[in-house]
């Protein structure tokens, strides 16, 4: 039996941890070096893919808080989300109609994936979802909630659903520049983003940090 034999039945037949752990690698490598870069270039951005691995767009309770606000209990739904957390909204001209007309007016939960495509000036509105680079290791994926314009550039602000206000320090979510826009959302997989979460948490103790 020559190599390549011995090849195929290693991977497709063998039953040993061995085998397990190779189709799990060449999977990997299949998805990272070839999938990934495909889908990019149809959809146009370099992150065609990503794992929500925040709770800062979920409608419902996070340690018993919503929008900044404390909670014994919480019936989830858009009325409720709303009457929460509108008057932020409301107070920067976004009216409940039409917060409803949005994408993902529900949010979406910690655990999906998002699929993106590109993301430009031309094809942007207030409430759409971006993902963009802020001052942290992980890209963020919020709601743009605003958009301004100086010296013939855009800037656009951004807001986790979940979260009480647009954060100033840290994610410097008030003032995004187009270059640090990586795409806005197109649809979204539930839970499919817990492999990649459970598998940052496997390798935390080791030290090693996965970015995508």
């Amino acid at each position: 039996m020559g190599w390549f034999h011995k090849l195929s039945h290693f991977l497709w037949k063998d039953t040993s941890i061995w085998s397990w752990i190779a189709n799990i690698l060449i999977a990997f490598l299949v998805i990272r070096f070839l999938f990934y870069p495909v889908l990019g270039v149809l959809l146009g951005t370099s992150f065609p893919v990503v794992a929500v691995v925040s709770e800062s767009m979920e409608h419902g309770l996070h340690n018993d808080v919503l929008c900044g606000q404390s909670f014994d209990t919480f019936h989830e739904s858009f009325d409720n989300y709303w009457g929460i957390c509108g008057s932020w909204y409301e107070q920067i001209g976004i009216t409940m109609e039409q917060f409803k007309q949005f994408p993902f007016k529900n949010g979406f939960n910690k655990g999906d994936v998002i699929v993106l495509w590109r993301a430009n000036r031309n094809n942007l509105e207030v409430g759409d979802i971006l993902v963009f680079q802020a001052n942290k290791n992980q890209p963020i994926i919020h709601r743009m909630v605003a958009v301004t314009e100086k010296d013939g550039n855009l800037f656009y602000q951004t807001k986790g659903d979940h979260n009480a206000r647009s954060i100033e320090s840290g994610l410097d979510e008030t003032h995004i520049s187009e270059d640090r826009v990586y795409g806005q959302a197109l649809f979204r997989i539930p839970y499919l983003g817990w492999v990649k979460i459970l598998v940052v948490e496997l390798l935390k103790p080791f030290g090693i940090v996965i970015e995508r």
